[in-house]
């Protein structure tokens, strides 16, 4: 990203790039609205309420622009690694992160990602993003993480 502020009087400097903006895994972000190019950028993490698998709705957008980045760059593919805090059994979790991973993996289909750019893993509650015992970790452990692959 550009540094803030200008100098200078060199307009080259200032002009936009509208084709070939490296996205996520390398994908073209340039057909994508800047809103859109936005969100697979900085957001590539969908959580969950306790013990559930559905995706809440302030993702759809976030999942939409993930699709669309999908569908115009074919050759580009993501892991969704499904997660779950640290209640219930090991199996369990295990269950419930595949659960979360293919609802995401379903909406993203739904927005025009191919089958093939697509594949899950469930980590369960073995990979936390923060330690703790509370609610605030917990939530943070409920998750879904987009790894786009080179």
């Amino acid at each position: 990203m550009p540094p803030a502020g200008g100098g200078g009087s060199d307009d080259s400097s200032s002009s936009v790039i509208t084709t070939g903006l490296p996205g996520p895994g390398g994908a073209d972000i340039s057909e994508l609205s800047p809103q859109e190019q936005t969100l697979v950028t900085e957001n590539l993490v969908v959580y969950f309420e306790f013990d559930r698998s559905d995706v809440r709705s302030d993702f759809n957008a976030m999942l939409a622009a993930h699709g669309r980045l999908l569908a115009t760059n074919p050759g580009v593919a993501v892991r969704l690694e499904g997660h779950a805090d640290e209640r219930g059994t090991r199996e369990y979790n295990i269950g419930l992160g595949e659960r979360r991973s293919q609802s995401v993996r379903q909406i993203l289909l739904l927005q025009g990602a191919a089958a093939s750019q697509l594949s899950t893993i469930s980590y369960g509650e073995e990979r936390p993003a923060v330690f703790g015992s509370d609610e605030g970790s917990w939530s943070l452990n409920r998750r879904v993480e987009l790894v786009y692959e080179q």
